[in-house]
């Protein structure tokens, strides 16, 4: 649906005199094909789709850290075709060989790499210490600019925080997070603003740590838009195996909620791949064969709301949701994430990071990410403490989410 928002922006980009190129620092962990930095990073490089057409981001590259360069790193092949530098630290990075900061936007991908796990099964990506190396070259040069930084803001509420807390004392906007808030959505709607949501249910498949955090991302932005904004989480708890299906039996949520984020994917495994039949997942039995080692997210927000975020890995390949608002008012939706190689979902959200990068202002709250980071933490240490019930007095994280809509209708 082209509103009149999304008219405008078209049309005040198509119509302003072209600037001078936004000057771009890209620091990551690895830079090879499927990396979150080669198909983001290149969004800046070559151009991506965007709206029904085909954007040239005026933003020019100029200088490229890369922390590890495994076997197919593209790094030095894309330095030279598209002519900037890399550059062996961040600070150098930043100041493009020189003595003060030197680029105008930071995008910083530290995902992919040969990083060692925690004893949560977290990969210790440094997203904390590539930051902390960029906030150390405002704090000297006296100038900071605008940060993207890929998902989780660190697998450390307490880091993630400090993240937060830096970008608000040196006064930079900062974005980060998920795709999965402005991909597109099957239907494409948002939940009223201020509505009243009685329960929710996020599904989706991955393995923890890494696709539970894009789940989290697409529940938190469905039910921020709650009556009062955003208010923090009291307790999370994470179940595995029998005891999923133990919760569905004793209405630790709602069945009919998980029938219809069910309805809204377009992967069901089983019996529909096998001979191409259509099938109730949620009420033949079938789903509790395929998910053989499904996980349940129970979350407890402060202000009363219970959601479940289930990974079905087995069942679905998808992402879906469903919420019932205390109208009766029953909603679902899904979010499509394209296929490999291109991953247009990826140019939705270095749209959103370009918009930051050029009116210096965030399209949405980074404290949404913040709570998001603090709840996978958390839940991740449920798990380790035999998936007891953790209180978490320490997600007080209060915002209010955006009143249009992230996601393209076009």
């Amino acid at each position: 649906m082209l509103t009149r928002r999304t008219f405008l922006e078209t049309a005040a980009f198509a119509a302003a005199p072209p600037a001078r190129p936004i000057r771009l620092a890209i620091l990551a962990t690895v830079y090879r094909l499927q990396s979150h930095a080669q198909h983001m990073g290149d969004r800046f490089l070559a151009g991506y789709p965007y709206g029904g057409v085909w954007r040239k981001p005026n933003v020019k590259v100029v200088s490229l850290y890369v922390d590890q360069k495994p076997e197919g790193d593209l790094s030095e092949s894309r330095a030279r075709e598209f002519g900037f530098t890399t550059y062996p630290s961040i600070a150098e990075a930043l100041r493009c060989g020189g003595r003060e900061l030197a680029v105008d936007a930071v995008l910083l991908i530290a995902e992919h790499g040969n990083y060692p796990r925690n004893e949560k099964g977290q990969i210790l990506y440094p997203r904390y210490e590539f930051f902390e190396q960029c906030v150390k070259v405002f704090e000297a040069d006296s100038r900071a600019v605008p940060v993207y930084n890929d998902k989780h803001l660190s697998w450390s509420f307490e880091k993630a925080k400090a993240m937060v807390e830096a970008a608000r004392r040196l006064r930079f906007p900062m974005l980060a997070g998920s795709s999965l808030p402005v991909t597109w959505r099957l239907p494409a709607i948002d939940l009223p603003l201020d509505c009243d949501i009685a329960e929710a249910v996020m599904i989706g498949e991955g393995g923890s740590d890494a696709m539970d955090f894009h789940a989290l991302e697409g529940l938190q932005c469905m039910v921020e838009r709650r009556r009062g904004g955003e208010r923090g989480v009291r307790a999370v708890q994470l179940v595995e195996g029998e005891a999923v299906w133990r919760a569905a039996d004793e209405g630790r949520f709602s069945k009919d909620l998980l029938a219809a984020a069910l309805s809204r994917s377009d992967t069901p495994l089983g019996l529909t791949v096998t001979d191409g039949r259509t099938q109730d997942l949620s009420a033949s039995g079938e789903l509790r064969k395929l998910a053989k080692n499904p996980a349940a997210y129970f979350i407890d927000y402060r202000d009363g709301l219970k959601a479940t975020m289930l990974m079905l890995d087995g069942a679905i390949q998808d992402f879906n949701f469903a919420a019932r608002l205390k109208n009766g008012q029953l909603w679902s939706t899904q979010f499509l994430l394209t296929p490999d190689p291109n991953v247009t979902y990826s140019a939705c959200l270095m749209h959103q990071a370009e918009q930051m990068f050029e009116t210096k202002v965030a399209p949405y709250p980074v404290e949404r990410t913040l709570l998001t980071s603090g709840i996978l933490e958390s839940c991740l240490t449920s798990k380790l403490r035999n998936h007891e019930r953790l209180e978490t007095p320490h997600l007080d994280v209060v915002y209010h989410p955006p009143r249009e809509s992230q996601f393209p209708h076009i």
